[in-house]
């Protein structure tokens, strides 16, 4: 069997609050991992009193120093979490304000796309957890303001979400279509197997790498990117999935005949350069 490529599509590292780039780089590439495409994460766990810009320069850092230092190929994605609004709101900032503030963030995360330094904005969307009916509105209208920044951009946007099935994945279709997007762009991230058209309505999933899920997605087809959301975090060790888990449940997969090497090439490969427009050189 020859090498396959392997890409986890939602990865976070994190030098403060974890490992760093190098070590958790390191675990995935003996793991048999070639590709890690990193969103920024929150500003608060960027260092004391973060701005939007800093905490995305930060992961643009980790992916350079990645890329200098190993033989794992990273790209970073770029944006502000929808925890961020929530956090300003309970600060006490204004709606219209944090709001702005957000639109600010998301524009400076499509600056950052359009001078190559990011492959996507995101992530962005909305909390799993609930919200104010007036704040799920902005988080709304700052998902399709994203959408319409990726438009002009010509890049992917990862959304964070609630756990999301058929009616969620038609509401974010729609707003993809209000904003004049490619659904395929549009990748939900942290998945369950909603692999078919009629489940994720032309979006691209990205089914998180549990056995369970990516048996159950494959059963359906290959249409999907596979991640760990893997957090990087002294705190909470191995969570969301470690940064072995891809390389190691596509390789578990592959020996026991449940994804075939084509599958495999089209989910870690194709998949990956159709979706964020790049050129992974396999």
């Amino acid at each position: 069997m020859e090498k396959i490529p392997v890409t986890d599509n939602h990865i976070h590292v994190d030098h403060i609050n974890g490992e760093g780039p190098l070590e958790v780089a390191k675990k995935f590439q003996r793991a048999g991992g070639t590709f890690m495409i990193i969103p920024n994460k929150p500003t608060w766990t960027a260092g004391e009193s973060s701005n939007f810009q800093e905490a995305m320069e930060q992961v643009i850092g980790y992916v350079n120093e990645i890329n200098a230092n190993t033989d794992v190929e990273a790209f970073a994605v770029v944006g502000a979490h929808p925890a961020e609004l929530s956090r300003l709101i309970k600060e006490g900032v204004p709606l219209k304000k944090a709001e702005e503030m957000m639109r600010d963030a998301l524009q400076t995360a499509q600056g950052l796309v359009m001078e190559n330094k990011a492959i996507g904005i995101g992530e962005i969307g909305r909390p799993h957890y609930e919200v104010s009916s007036e704040e799920l509105e902005i988080h709304n209208r700052l998902i399709l303001y994203a959408m319409e920044l990726a438009v002009e951009a010509d890049c992917a946007v990862q959304l964070h979400t609630e756990s999301s099935g058929e009616e969620q994945f038609s509401e974010f279709a729609k707003m993809a279509h209000e904003a004049g997007m490619d659904k395929h762009r549009v990748v939900k991230h942290f998945s369950g197997p909603m692999v078919l058209q009629r489940e994720n309505h032309g979006l691209t999933p990205s089914l998180i790498a549990t056995r369970k899920v990516i048996v159950e997605g494959l059963k359906k087809g290959n249409n999907f990117l596979m991640e760990t959301d893997y957090l990087d975090m002294s705190s909470r060790p191995g969570a969301v999935l470690g940064p072995k888990t891809v390389p190691r449940r596509t390789w578990e997969l592959l020996r026991n005949g449940t994804l075939t090497e084509e599958d495999a090439y089209y989910i870690h490969v194709e998949n990956v350069e159709k979706v964020y427009g790049i050129d992974l050189g396999f």
